[in-house]
């Protein structure tokens, strides 16, 4: 591909717990779709499996300030005290530069940052659990995190189901199936248009 390619962006937010990765993990292996992950970076330490470099770029709280001071970023929060997300400008060059269209598994305030940055090229998606039940158990399987942390993250779900109108879509997943095929088509619709 030209280095000149300018592909599309999907974004895909929801609270923790949702299934928006699933979602993403399903959408990257459909090779039609042409999609490359947007490595986000963390300044955390890799959770059970995560691979630097292949999740996140996990990097110090420090080096992430430094990044900011930099401009290097499209986007980044302090999603919790001292724990920076990010997403670099040069991860989005990266993707396009192999004529792929970027996805991303980006929390909902980068992902409408994202949105309001490149309007046309974005599709942003919300996936929607079942309930904030749903999401407690979900995340409580995962066995990954103190009742302090889901705790945490059940708080911040509230605030995040209500920025679900922002969005351009709003996948409902409540059975798995039908929410992969909902993306799926309409990745492929935006792609066309």
């Amino acid at each position: 591909m030209t280095k000149n390619f300018k592909g599309k962006l999907f974004v895909f937010s929801a609270p923790s717990g949702s299934g928006k990765t699933t979602i993403v993990r399903h959408l990257l292996n459909q090779e039609k779709l042409n999609l490359e992950f947007s490595i986000s970076v963390a300044s955390r330490e890799a959770r059970g499996e995560e691979k630097d470099g292949v999740d996140y770029y996990f990097i110090s709280k420090d080096e992430f300030i430094q990044k900011i001071k930099k401009d290097e970023f499209l986007e980044w929060e302090e999603v919790y005290t001292d724990n920076f997300y990010g997403t670099l400008k040069t991860e989005v060059e990266r993707i396009w530069s192999l004529g792929k269209h970027v996805i991303f598994d980006i929390d909902v305030s980068g992902g409408l940052r994202i949105k309001k940055k490149f309007p046309k090229e974005t599709l942003a998606v919300f996936v929607k659990p079942p309930s904030v039940d749903e999401l407690k158990r979900r995340l409580k399987k995962r066995k990954t995190e103190s009742e302090d942390k889901i705790n945490m993250r059940i708080a911040k779900a509230s605030v995040e189901l209500a920025t679900a109108p922002q969005f351009d879509k709003i996948i409902k997943n409540y059975e798995l199936e039908v929410a992969l095929k909902e993306a799926e088509e309409l990745v492929a619709d935006f792609i066309e248009s």
